[in-house]
């Protein structure tokens, strides 16, 4: 039950930037895990979900796909996710799990599909609202949050996608105005939930730090087998003003 009937978190935010219209209405998701566990009905039955919303953008925090891009070429799954319906696009950070399926072999993939994928690099949407894309810890490499924020203008609003919520205060210090993450599950299983909250300053939910508003998913489908118990699935509809 807890894993098959995600939990729709709904978040007002209001800025004191300008957004351009009245508002922006998100849908935020992570930890699809898109594979031999979670195909291609699931992933349909996740886009409807998504539609239902009529989300301006959709943002994806990770984990995307699971462990190999092979199964969802074989199910044709980019078909599916070409049925996401955002007039301002859909854009997607890089996860540990994109990794270990390869970057490459995903980024080939996920180009069959309107999905923008954000590496360390920022997309400017008409309102002025900027998405900068992290790309993973497991890419040694990646920027730093000062050399991510360089390529923004931080007179306007900036939500960083940033897979594993590590070095919130960081955050909070540099004064983003969102963040969306994902990575923890929370847990996913009792008590598993306990070793998430000690982990990570802030392992699921929606948060207002002292400047920065956090929101860290546990994951709309999940990892391993197809139970939850203790925690829920999740997806986010965030509303800024």
């Amino acid at each position: 039950i807890n894993y098959r009937n995600p939990r729709i978190e709904r978040i007002e935010i209001a800025l004191d930037k300008p957004i351009g219209d009245k508002s922006l209405k998100i849908v935020a998701v992570s930890d699809v895990h898109l594979g031999h566990g979670t195909g291609k009905e699931k992933l349909r039955r996740y886009v409807g979900m998504i539609n239902r919303e009529r989300p301006d953008i959709v943002v994806i925090a990770g984990d995307l796909i699971d462990n190999s891009v092979a199964p969802l070429r074989e199910e044709r799954m980019e078909e599916e996710l070409s049925g996401i319906e955002a007039p301002l696009g859909v854009y997607m950070a890089l996860g540990n799990h994109e990794y270990i399926s390869g970057v490459g072999e995903c980024a080939d993939f996920l180009a069959q599909t309107p999905i923008k994928v954000l590496r360390d690099s920022v997309v400017a949407l008409p309102g002025g609202v900027q998405i900068a894309g992290r790309d993973d810890r497991m890419n040694r490499n990646r920027l730093s949050l000062d050399g991510l924020l360089s390529k923004c203008d931080v007179a306007r609003p900036i939500i960083i996608l940033d897979h594993q919520p590590y070095n919130l205060a960081e955050v909070d210090a540099a004064r983003i105005d969102l963040q969306i993450s994902g990575h923890t599950h929370h847990g996913q299983v009792f008590p598993l939930n306990f070793i998430t909250d000690a982990i990570y300053e802030q392992s699921h939910g929606y948060r207002k730090w002292t400047y920065s508003h956090i929101y860290v998913s546990s994951g709309l489908s999940l990892w391993g087998p197809p139970f939850r118990i203790g925690t829920r699935s999740d997806m986010a509809v965030i509303t800024l003003k």
